[in-house]
């Protein structure tokens, strides 16, 4: 694989999921071929369990970030140290509260210059808010 210059994203996380979805898919098949309802319902669980477990191994490190990784962090056996932290644009890092550090004290930082500066003069808002109308 000399010829392999980028990363594909394979992560024991993706291959996981893949693999259970395939199974659940399959299962979900069947019970539609057999107009089997309890079937199909029990493959579409089976997915569902895979987009969870795909999701925890993501967040315990076996998963990757969006985007290009480091041509070492490219193997498979490689775990991601920045996963505890939240991977930055990663919405399940988002839906796990990760990631939401930096955001959060930024909006507290903007809000106490807010309170402590005043309502802006140039803001109309602010001078419907300062008058009560």
């Amino acid at each position: 694989m000399s010829g392999h210059l980028h990363d594909e994203g394979h992560t024991v996380a993706g291959w996981a999921g893949a693999c259970i979805a395939t199974v659940g898919a399959t299962v979900a098949g069947l019970g539609v071929v057999m107009t089997s309802v309890a079937l199909a319902g029990v493959g579409v669980g089976i997915v569902v369990v895979a987009v969870l477990v795909t999701w925890l191994l993501h967040l315990v490190g076996w998963g990757k970030a969006p985007g290009p990784r480091s041509r070492a962090a490219w193997g498979l056996r490689v775990r991601d140290a920045g996963a505890r932290d939240g991977h930055p644009g990663c919405v399940a890092c988002r839906l796990a509260g990760r990631g939401r550090h930096t955001a959060m004290t930024a909006a507290v930082t903007a809000t106490a210059a807010a309170v402590t500066t005043g309502p802006d003069p140039e803001d109309p808002r602010s001078a419907v808010a300062e008058t009560g109308n």
